[in-house]
């Protein structure tokens, strides 16, 4: 029998909420004003049922190996039907729980727009062949959880848009330039500038201000540079300190030619 879904209206917002999506933490999102004040931030991370899920691939991965041993042969149709079902099951568990938490955090703030990033063509580039962090790229369910965070907000009447993913995460927010990744915790960074931040928080900063400088200079949400005067100048890819900037010139038009 048919159901009619009646769709709330929502009012437009000088906020939008910025999520990164990762691997170490499942998502990281920050309410990102159009001033480029950043007003709240939350981290939402289902380790346990992360660790359940990986610990069933990784049970997958050594009992492969050992019938493969044994046999000689390539694995058999069916093989850990099992396992491959409960992982799947808890993977996407893990997508309705960090779409359900996304969707609750922008409600909560009142913003009409989530935002993010466009992964449609990852490459993992973290972790060796075998290990756990390899798998977590292969179980990396973002994706699902966009299509389930568009499909939970649509329903109360919000938007989603997806900014180029470039350089979000390689930059520092505060447009000290390049950041660099602590090696025993990989989700820590150290800013040019000394500063020691979260990368996530950064990246999910840079991800709003994106979204926010593309509606204010009327451009497309793929835009990675600044627009610079001089095409000497060397390019600098959008981050929350572009968007402070451009506010700047935007109420003091005199300042424009200075960047």
């Amino acid at each position: 029998m048919p159901v009619k879904v009646v769709i709330n209206s929502i009012a437009k917002s000088d906020c939008v909420c910025a999520v990164d999506l990762g691997i170490n933490n499942a998502a990281t999102a920050s309410i990102v004003g159009k001033d480029g004040t950043v007003k709240a931030r939350k981290f939402i991370n289902p380790a346990r049922d992360i660790d359940r899920r990986d610990r069933r691939r990784m049970r997958i991965k050594k009992k492969s190996r050992q019938t493969m041993k044994l046999t000689g042969q390539k694995l058999g149709r069916g093989f850990c039907k099992g396992l491959y079902r409960k992982s799947s099951n808890i993977n996407e568990s893990i997508a309705q729980q960090v779409s359900t938490q996304i969707v609750k955090f922008a409600k909560e703030h009142g913003v009409k727009t989530i935002v993010f990033e466009d992964l449609s063509n990852p490459k993992a580039k973290a972790g060796k062949k075998g290990t756990v962090m390899k798998q977590r790229f292969h179980q990396w369910c973002k994706d699902r959880t966009v299509d389930l965070a568009v499909m939970k907000f649509s329903e109360l009447g919000g938007t989603v848009e997806k900014v180029n993913a470039k350089y979000t995460s390689a930059y520092a927010f505060d447009g000290s330039g390049k950041l660099k990744r602590d090696k025993k915790n990989f989700t820590q960074a150290t800013f040019q500038n000394g500063k020691q931040y979260n990368c996530d928080l950064s990246a999910s900063y840079n991800i709003g201000a994106r979204y926010w400088y593309a509606v204010l200079t009327n451009s497309k949400f793929s835009k990675v540079w600044e627009d610079r005067n001089s095409s000497h100048s060397q390019r600098t890819p959008v981050t929350l300190s572009s968007l402070w900037s451009l506010v700047t010139c935007v109420k003091n038009p005199q300042l424009e030619s200075l960047i």
